[in-house]
Order: structure tokens, then sequence, then C-alpha cells
């Protein structure tokens, strides 16, 4: 394991599989939302909200940790013409309201998203995930095979901790992961925004979304975030993959100059993916951990060609 003495530092060069990443934990983040729009019934729930637009085959798009709905923006406001699309927006992620205190984050959010696939009466509807997100949808998947149609993973592994290696398990991965979740609720807020500020530059090359990506940081729930974090680094769904029968696609980033090395993320993706029956790996060159906002045409290819 590494040095646990700096956590978020390693978790930063593990989550974008660069060999020098700034120090601090995993900062994406979100935005405030409300409730569904006109098209979708009343969801009432305080682990997420939901924002639909648009109409056609349903396309759910849930957000990473710490992430905003308003990451998805450009995507939903190009597929609102052809799709019904819910921007999921998580709780406790920049100023939406967060009350279960250090509970746990990830499961009770998968069990959130799919009641509102069942309360919505949405018929298999297609899962966008970014980093967090994407173990979401891989873990829908994986409790509700009959209520999902597919799956599009944005660069996420099904087991964050294997980027320390393959002999790395949940139980051995916890202690560090303890230490991590202490390490972000002990920060002050001004070692708190450094850190976010550092972090940014290892997880999107686009300026403007690194500048997003520490305000909406800044205004998230510590608590959750902590939680999320913790749940991210010991929640591992690979015992799951060989049984799996949803169609998944995995989109992950390479960038050679400071991020991803291609060589790395190819092996990697690859290897942690090899149980999953007929997955479609995609490499993204050019991109860190936001490729929509690195490689927005490439992006926007690849989920055409999911959808279609």
């Amino acid at each position: 394991m590494p040095n646990t003495a700096q956590p978020g530092r390693e978790i930063l060069r593990a989550l974008c599989l660069a060999a020098a990443m700034a120090a601090a934990p995993l900062s994406l983040a979100a935005l405030p939302g409300v409730a569904v729009a006109q098209s979708a019934p009343a969801f009432a729930s305080s682990r997420l909200s939901v924002e639909v637009v648009g109409s056609g085959p349903d396309v759910i798009l849930i957000p990473g940790l710490a992430s905003s709905r308003e990451v998805w923006r450009p995507l939903a406001d190009r597929l609102k013409a052809t799709h019904r699309v819910h921007m999921v927006q998580l709780a406790g992620f920049a100023g939406e309201p967060w009350i279960h205190g250090h509970g746990p984050f990830v499961e009770p959010e998968v069990a959130e998203v799919a009641r509102y696939i069942r309360v919505a009466g949405l018929e298999r509807p297609a899962i966008i995930g970014h980093s967090m997100g994407g173990l979401t949808g891989l873990l829908l998947a994986q409790r509700h095979p009959d209520r999902i149609g597919r799956v599009m993973i944005v660069d996420a592994l099904p087991f964050y901790s294997a980027l320390f290696g393959p002999g790395i398990t949940s139980d051995n991965a916890r202690p560090f992961a303890d230490q991590a979740r202490a390490g972000v609720l002990a920060a002050s807020d001004d070692a708190f925004r450094q850190q976010q500020v550092q972090s940014a530059v290892g997880l999107a090359r686009d300026p403007a979304i690194r500048e997003r990506m520490v305000e909406w940081s800044m205004a998230s729930d510590r608590r959750a975030f902590a939680a999320a974090f913790h749940d991210v680094m010991t929640t591992d769904a690979r015992p799951g993959l060989a049984a799996m029968t949803t169609p998944v696609t995995v989109l992950y980033a390479t960038d050679a100059d400071g991020g991803p090395p291609p060589a790395m993320a190819e092996a990697l993706w690859t290897r942690e993916y090899a149980t999953l029956p007929g997955v479609k790996l995609v490499r993204i060159d050019g991109a860190r951990h936001f490729i929509m906002a690195d490689q927005p045409a490439l992006f926007d290819a690849a989920v055409d060609e999911f959808l279609r």
C-alpha cells in the first residue's frame, strides 16, 4: 500500500494514472439541483434530485464524487432533441443538502437511483456515469439487471484501490481509506482549497472545468465528500463482473502530456475489466479524468455510438 502519511497525494496519482500528481483527494463536484421537471413524476429523496429535459428514449446521467450534474449540461443540451435525459444530482455535493452525517454513501445512492427508475416508470434506461457515477452504473447493472438497458462508464474502474496493485482487497485497503477520510475531515478550508486547486490540474486539461471543480468542491459538505471517498476506495465490484449480462462500454483517458500514460492506462483498464463479458473499452487520448471537458468531440462521438 502507499505511504499513508500522504493519502490524498497517492490517491490522486492512482486515480489519474499519472506518475506525478499534486496533493489532495479526488475533487470532482456538484451544483445544487432541484426536483424533476414536468416530464417526470414527483420524486422526493434525501439522497439525490433529478432534473429532466427532452423527450425520447431515457438516458440517466450520474456525476462522480463531489461532482455537479452541470458537468453533463453540454451533453444533456445536445441529447434532449432525441432523448429524455435525467440528470442526477447527488446530495451533499456543492450545496445540495446532506443530512446523513458520516453514514455510508455509495450503496444507498445506488438504491435510490434504482428507486427513481421504478417510480419514474423508466423502461430499461441507458446509464452514463463518470468516475464514482460510473461505479454506480456498474453496481446498478449488477443489482438490478432487469431495470438497466446499457451502461457507459466514463473513466472509472470496478475497484479503485486496484490501482495500487492486483493483489489489493477491500479489507487491506480499508486502513488507508480510513486515514484518507480522516484527512478530508480534518483539513482547514484554506488547506482543502489549495489541495483542490492542485488536484484539478491532474484531473483535467481544460482550465475552465478546473476552476469549476474547485468551487464545487468547496461548496460540498465535507462529511459527504469523506464518506463517498471512503466508499469508493473500499467498494469492489469485480466479483460481480463475470455474471453480468448488461452491455457495458468503458471510456478511459490517456494523456502523454502530464496525465495517464497510454500504455499504463490500457494495461490497467484491460486487466480490471477482463472478466466482464462483451465489455467495449474505448481509449480517449489527450484527456485526463474529465474526458467530456478535455475531448468533447471524441466524447460526443463515443456517446452517440453507445446510444445507437
